[in-house]
């Protein structure tokens, strides 16, 4: 059987960096939706809320933007500490 989640049961590894990062610029949840929406990734609010929580699987398209906004490298939003 394969399982697809972090040993915690979490859906993704780059959601706490996300929200740290996030927490970093001083922006909330709906503002980084807003900055990837006008790079053209379709995610609102409650997509970015998933991501954070690890209850959501992110796409290589939305590491690519996260990437993008943060102004980060991959291995940098999918480290694990």
């Amino acid at each position: 059987m394969f399982i697809n989640k972090t040993d915690d049961g979490k859906n993704n590894l780059c959601g706490k960096n996300v929200a740290k990062l996030r927490n970093n610029l001083g922006i909330s949840q709906r503002i980084l939706a807003n900055k990837l929406q006008i790079l053209g990734l379709d995610v609102d609010k409650n997509a970015i809320q998933r991501i954070e929580a690890g209850k959501r699987f992110v796409t290589d398209i939305e590491l690519y933007y996260l990437c993008k906004v943060f102004e980060v490298t991959y291995d940098e939003l999918l480290s694990i500490e």
